[in-house]
């Protein structure tokens, strides 16, 4: 392997990511000694899994040229309506779960229909979701035996194992999350229906006169990530033992700020799995680390928020030649 190839791989920017997540770590350990105890830092996973698990998916949407700010409120929407199947309606707790799946990729499939057969802006369209979806979950609590206060609880012991349980001593959880990203590092990467979603990012254009179904496929990313958002929300219920209708409402800001921090442009044409499942874990640990030093949560938005802002600040410096060209100067001159 020639210097040049060794040069393009050091210099990714998954491997800033690495860099930055060890350093989290040794930080964080260093002010809570307990944080670096292997069983500490695996579990951890519990508290940010459902931030993990939608990234992912959100990373076709933008790599499309669309954006999804919904998928929260699917994750309160699917955990109150699994508990209402299964407490009141009587379903079988996994029956109850396929359905829930299935009423996430609705929920995408109708956004996903709106931003791409009828041309509404996608923040609009995925805006108006979470809100029409965070209003139908209050809706499905009034259908439950149970108050909105005290969620749905007493879940079968098997479907508490789905996020509680480990496999040789590694959590369910980091499980799920690494069949996550084999599969859609496939889907994206090493199919034909990837390279689709790449070019109705790169140049719309191009792809419908390639004979390509742009629409179908701008609408398939939007059902894909909704399903991804009802998966959280199984692993969530299952994690905290309650279905409640709230639960996702805060999920908004991290999981486009993995996306964005993964290197996947937010203009559509470009970004990647691997790098999103780095930033994901990355702000994971950045608020488990947080908390555990003692911040209170209620400020755990600030450093996201900034994490945001300069991601996209440094991919649009990064983007402008000329200004590059001039910092470039600058450097030398220094």
């Amino acid at each position: 392997m020639n210097k040049k190839v060794w040069k393009n791989k050091l210099f990714r920017w998954e491997s800033a990511l690495v860099l930055i997540l060890l350093t989290e770590i040794i930080i964080f350990s260093l002010m809570n000694p307990k944080f670096l105890q292997a069983k500490v830092l695996l579990g951890s996973i519990n508290d940010f899994i459902s931030i993990c698990i939608i990234s992912l998916f959100v990373t076709f949407v933008l790599i499309t040229g669309g954006m999804d700010i919904q998928a929260g409120s699917i994750v309160g929407l699917t955990s109150i309506t699994l508990g209402v199947l299964w407490q009141d309606a009587g379903l079988n707790i996994w029956a109850a779960v396929f359905v829930a799946i299935l009423l996430g990729g609705l929920c995408g499939a109708i956004s996903g229909f709106l931003v791409a057969f009828t041309g509404v802006q996608a923040m609009v369209v995925t805006l108006g979701g979470q809100f029409l979806y965070s209003g139908l979950a209050l809706a499905v609590v009034n259908l439950s035996s149970s108050s909105a206060f005290e969620g749905i609880s007493g879940f079968p012991s098997s479907f508490i194992k789905l996020a509680s349980g480990n496999v040789f001593g590694i959590p369910n959880q980091v499980i799920i999350f690494i069949v996550l990203i084999v599969l859609s590092y496939v889907l994206l990467h090493k199919t034909k229906y990837g390279r689709y979603v790449f070019l109705c990012g790169i140049n719309r254009n191009a792809a419908i006169y390639s004979g390509i179904k742009t629409k179908w496929i701008i609408m398939s990313t939007y059902i894909l990530s909704g399903m991804s958002a009802s998966a959280a929300g199984i692993v969530l219920t299952s994690y905290l033992g309650s279905a409640r209708a709230d639960l996702g409402k805060e999920l908004t800001l991290p999981i486009i700020t993995a996306v964005v921090l993964g290197g996947t442009s937010n203009l559509g044409g470009k970004g990647g799995v691997i790098g999103t499942a780095l930033a994901a874990i990355v702000i994971g640990i950045m608020r488990f680390g947080l908390v555990m030093a003692g911040l209170p949560t209620q400020y755990l938005d600030i450093p996201i928020g900034l994490l945001l802002v300069v991601a996209v600040a440094a991919r649009t410096i990064s983007c402008n030649q000329g200004l590059m060209r001039k910092v470039n100067k600058l450097l030398k001159r220094a």
